[in-house]
């Protein structure tokens, strides 16, 4: 899946201990599959530093890792949990952070939301109406990687081979899920246990520059002669 991140300047190395603090989900590197937010933060921040800000890609390792190797937290949408999390971590005075997840996902806290945050905290608004408004805002998505661990599931302009498979195995699982009707965990199961998978991970293969159906092709005939 690819990501962007936008700033003052363009990434070249993270740096975590550089990342702010007592954001939405903590500190950390902060990414979104919203090219356009990104944009908009790259002009906003840009001008903050007089220039004229600049948007990163990056691709995230979604499927090339399993999901037990990290712990993780996800917010589909705007939630109770989610207010509760954002509430914390904004609100957490102390250099301990509120939680030890490797990375987050979920919607983003906007200028506009923010202000609402403030307003449920001094009691403006409850609890019960400020969720039901979320109910109606646009949707928003960000990631932050949190730990150095996490930071192997984005891939840097200098890892463009871990990109490109991570793209394969995104394309090969999807399309291992659409042929056999199976889910998403299952369709990661076979593949990760797969000679195919291993194959395709060692870069001395070179089977990262098959293209995706060429590797599916492989894992179907490999699945065939297992049956």
């Amino acid at each position: 899946m690819k990501v962007y991140h936008g700033s003052y300047t363009k990434i070249v190395e993270i740096d975590l201990s550089k990342c702010e603090k007592h954001k939405d989900f903590g500190q950390g590197f902060y990414v979104t599959k919203n090219k356009k937010h990104a944009e908009e933060w790259a002009e906003r921040i840009g001008n903050r530093n007089h220039s004229t800000g600049i948007v990163t890609e990056f691709e995230f390792g979604k499927y090339l890792y399993l999901e037990n190797d990290f712990s993780s937290l996800h917010f589909s949408d705007y939630s109770e949990q989610w207010l509760d999390f954002v509430v914390a971590n904004r609100s957490n005075k102390t250099d301990v952070a509120v939680h030890n997840y490797d990375f987050v996902e979920g919607p983003i806290a906007d200028d506009k939301i923010s202000r609402r945050i403030y307003d449920y905290l001094d009691g403006i608004i409850s609890k019960s109406d400020f969720l039901n408004e979320l109910k109606y805002h646009e949707p928003t998505h960000q990631i932050c990687l949190c730990t150095v661990k996490s930071l192997q599931l984005i891939s840097t302009p200098s890892r463009k081979t871990i990109s490109t498979i991570e793209t394969i195995v995104e394309y090969v699982i999807l399309q291992l899920i659409e042929d056999t009707k199976i889910t998403e965990e299952d369709a990661i199961n076979i593949f990760y246990n797969s000679t195919t998978f291993t194959q395709l991970a060692e870069e001395n293969t070179l089977l990262y520059k098959k293209t995706g159906q060429e590797i599916y092709e492989l894992l179907k005939q490999e699945i065939a002669t297992n049956n």
